[in-house]
């Protein structure tokens, strides 16, 4: 693969940008009147193209405008952890809006019936939303749909550079059968995006700002999974690892990106995650950058192609965090091997505990239980060793997406779940040689590893973290 995305230029936004990335979601056409906007996956007041169509449409209608967030009590397997890293992001989030004359009101519960209570409370009319792919999110839309049809309801896609329904209208095979038709879009969607402006009509009505230890108390998330100390949340902070990673580690990455001890690794994940850093500036912070075009390329090539395809692949198949999701070449293949003897096999306990004979696999998940990450090369041998000391391969998923979205600061995300059905089931991936467990599945191993790293350096470095 050779794709030269170094040479692509950036054009300023126009007029219509924040419009190309959404669509309407209900028949109710706005005209004026209160404009909300639901911040929900993107958590962030810059380069965010929901809030700015909101913002456009507001003032198109001379109306104000409001930011809403749902809290909710408990997420999938999110931890403290987690939710320290959202609700400190959001609080600067908030400061940036309050700048800017728009109030943020945070609320909690169900957002299915938060959202449409406080849309009737505020007599809105037009309510904007961020795309979401997870059937979670997908469901408490769904909930504000019914209950709003005389609102115009619309969602953006700012995860994505090139919004998911306009990339593609079907689950793609693999990056190469997505690649050519986001190369084809990118020259349309990669554009400066243009700044938030101080919103001229202020909310008839004051809102009481956040109570924000209030909110966390209630929050039944478990408090045993600590908060991480190496990574500071929040806008600002996303802004700052961004520059520091395109003036140092980019100009090394495309050789060393798979050498977890080569600190190359970019740690934008969890702020990519959180929405308190777009894909979009990373991108275009990449291409200004002094740092060589195949490192250019490589860093873009996962940015781009394998994050959009991911959300491609959580929209269009609903079993994508089980055996059902895989294609049914892997499904085959492993129902083949299914009655293969497993040498080794650990509980869910052994396992999280990291108490296992690989040294390498227990490293990796200290790693996961302490920082809340992992290098992006090990996260594939991680899983696919799940899968080797595991009775079934739906055991192994249920397994690696738990301990995924318990301890990952990322987790509970579409890149997250496309990598483990990648490297449990084959997804976006192809039949290569059979072997026992396996069958077909590509297989890692600890010496592969060791021949592409230090595996001893990268054991002693976690064996030091704290």
């Amino acid at each position: 693969m050779a794709v030269s995305y170094h040479q692509l230029e950036p054009e300023p936004a126009s007029q219509d940008s924040p419009a190309r990335r959404v669509r309407a979601l209900n028949p109710a056409a706005y005209e004026s009147g209160p404009v909300l906007y639901w911040m929900s996956r993107e958590q962030r007041a810059a380069d965010n193209w929901g809030l700015l169509y909101a913002q456009a449409c507001a003032l198109r209608g001379d109306s104000p405008l409001a930011v809403l967030f749902c809290l909710v009590p408990r997420f999938l397997e999110a931890a403290w952890r987690q939710y320290d890293f959202l609700l400190r992001g959001l609080r600067e989030t908030a400061r940036a809006l309050a700048a800017q004359n728009i109030p943020f009101l945070l609320l909690e519960g169900n957002p299915g019936v938060e959202i449409p209570r406080v849309v009737a409370e505020l007599g809105a009319r037009l309510l904007v939303t961020d795309f979401d792919p997870l059937p979670l999110k997908r469901a408490w839309l769904g909930q504000c749909l019914r209950s709003l049809d005389a609102v115009s309801v619309c969602e953006a896609d700012s995860r994505n550079i090139v919004p998911c329904w306009r990339a593609s209208g079907k689950q793609e095979y693999a990056a190469h059968t997505i690649r050519p038709k986001l190369l084809a879009l990118l020259p349309e969607y990669l554009e400066e995006p243009p700044p938030l402006v101080p919103q001229p009509k202020s909310w008839p009505r004051r809102r009481p700002p956040p109570r924000w230890e209030d909110a966390a108390s209630r929050l039944e998330a478990d408090k045993t999974v600590a908060p991480v100390s190496w990574l500071e949340p929040g806008e600002s902070a996303a802004r700052g690892r961004l520059a520091a990673f395109c003036s140092g580690p980019l100009k090394r990455y495309a050789a060393e990106r798979n050498d977890p001890n080569s600190c190359v690794q970019s740690g934008l994940s969890p702020y990519l995650h959180f929405g308190q850093l777009s894909s979009l500036r990373a991108a275009l912070t990449a291409l200004a950058a002094n740092a060589g075009g195949g490192n250019k390329d490589a860093f873009l090539e996962e940015l781009i192609v394998r994050r959009e395809l991911a959300d491609n692949f959580c929209a269009f198949n609903p079993a994508f965090t089980g055996v059902a999701g895989f294609p049914a070449w892997a499904r085959k293949t492993l129902a083949d091997h299914a009655d293969d003897p497993r040498p080794h096999r650990y509980t869910f306990r052994k396992l999280e505990a990291a108490h296992t004979h690989d040294e390498l696999w227990n490293a990796a998940q200290k790693e996961l239980l302490v920082r809340g990450t992992m290098p992006g090369y090990l996260r594939m041998y991680w899983a696919k060793k799940i899968l080797e000391w595991s009775p079934s391969a739906a055991r192994a998923m249920r397994t690696a997406v738990h301990l995924n979205d318990r301890y990952q600061l990322d987790g509970r995300d579409s890149n997250g779940y496309a990598g483990i059905a990648w490297s449990i089931g084959g997804v976006h991936d192809r039949p290569w040689f059979e072997r026992p467990i396996f069958g077909k599945i590509r297989y890692m191993s600890y010496g592969g590893c060791a021949r592409k790293f230090d595996v001893g350096r990268y054991i002693r470095t976690v064996g030091g973290t704290d």
